[in-house]
């Protein structure tokens, strides 16, 4: 197997094949010359076995026929009788026959057992690269794992902290809670799925817009997204779906009242002249209260998505003069 890696960019080289033919064909001719009356009759072809073989394993299919076709001639002759002539008689066709019938098995074994251990060799790498491929797929597996199971722990430890500030409101923060590990789970599944991988971004963002419509029942509100066709990767789409799942929620559940109906907009692109991107999450609702400030708030979900934001190394900017708009600037 090592000695076929190694001959295998030689056998490549169709020039380097008949050269190396032709070199095997001539230190055989002279080799046989050389030993002359010292073999017994009866070896004629006894050098150039010898050389069709190894032309044939390092030169290939073709170089090892041109070895034992030029060997066989030379053989006939100069070295069967009638000597120094093409002429044929029942031994010295018998000779040539037995020549031909060794040569060809012996150029069609060297031929299939180098195309197996080719195969061989091939079956091997492609196993070394699912085991590698297998060994980092498990290896990223319990990253994420680790890093879904810090990122709950850290929601339900916010939560906690707000029932500590207000015990009746523990009902209220489980149902919270329930709520945003089942939408995490949804978003993990779909990022996850091999069927839904390279899903484009406006496809993706629909989706979860309408998997939070449907867990709201907001029935009379339309999500309107356009997003260019970006890509990121996983565990950082897995924060901006976070992100955008907080702030959609927030409208849907805060921006209208009782039957009203309304807009909630999705947009996310790469900005002008600068390595960055921005997601804007906005509504035609009643607009942000009146000094409003994300920073002094005390409701779990503004918390939450500073430090999802800080978590992309991004700012986040509230804005309501016409309903109200958030926006998400991060490096790309």
């Amino acid at each position: 197997m090592a000695l076929l890696q190694f001959i295998d960019p030689i056998r490549q080289r169709v020039q380097f094949g008949y050269a190396f033919a032709a070199c095997a064909f001539g230190l055989a001719l002279l080799t046989r010359f050389w030993m002359g009356d010292a073999l017994p009759p009866g070896f004629p072809f006894l050098t150039f076995f010898p050389a069709v073989i190894l032309t044939a394993f390092i030169g290939g299919l073709g170089p090892g026929i041109a070895c034992a076709v030029a060997g066989g001639f030379a053989a006939w002759y100069w070295f069967l009788p009638p000597y120094s002539s093409f002429g044929i008689d029942q031994p010295a066709l018998l000779a040539l026959g037995f020549y031909a019938f060794i040569v060809t098995i012996d150029i069609a074994l060297i031929h299939f057992l180098v195309r197996s251990m080719a195969g061989l060799s091939e079956e091997r790498r492609l196993t070394g690269d699912l085991n590698e491929r297998l060994s980092f797929m498990f290896k990223e597996l319990q990253h994420r794992v680790a890093n879904n199971m810090m990122l709950v722990a850290s929601l339900l430890s916010l939560q906690k902290r707000a029932v500590a500030a207000n015990p009746e409101l523990a009902h209220a923060a489980l149902d919270e809670a329930h709520s945003r590990i089942m939408m995490m789970s949804k978003i993990h599944r779909r990022l996850y799925d091999p069927a839904a991988q390279n899903i484009p971004a406006p496809v993706y963002f629909q989706e979860l817009c309408s998997d939070l419509l449907d867990a709201t029942g907001a029935k009379n509100i339309v999500c309107m997204v356009d997003a260019q066709e970006v890509s990121f990767e996983a565990s950082k789409l897995v924060t901006l779906s976070l992100i955008a799942t907080e702030l959609i929620t927030n409208s849907l559940k805060h921006a209208f009242e009782g039957e009203q109906k309304g807009t909630v907009s999705v947009t996310l692109k790469r900005l002008d002249n600068a390595e960055a991107y921005s997601l804007i999450i906005a509504d035609n609702g009643k607009g942000l209260p009146g000094g409003f400030d994300p920073n002094k708030s005390t409701r779990l979900g503004f918390k939450i998505i500073q430090g999802l934001a800080a978590q992309l190394n991004g700012r986040i900017q509230y804005m309501g003069s016409d309903g109200a708009k958030a926006e998400l600037v991060f490096p790309a």
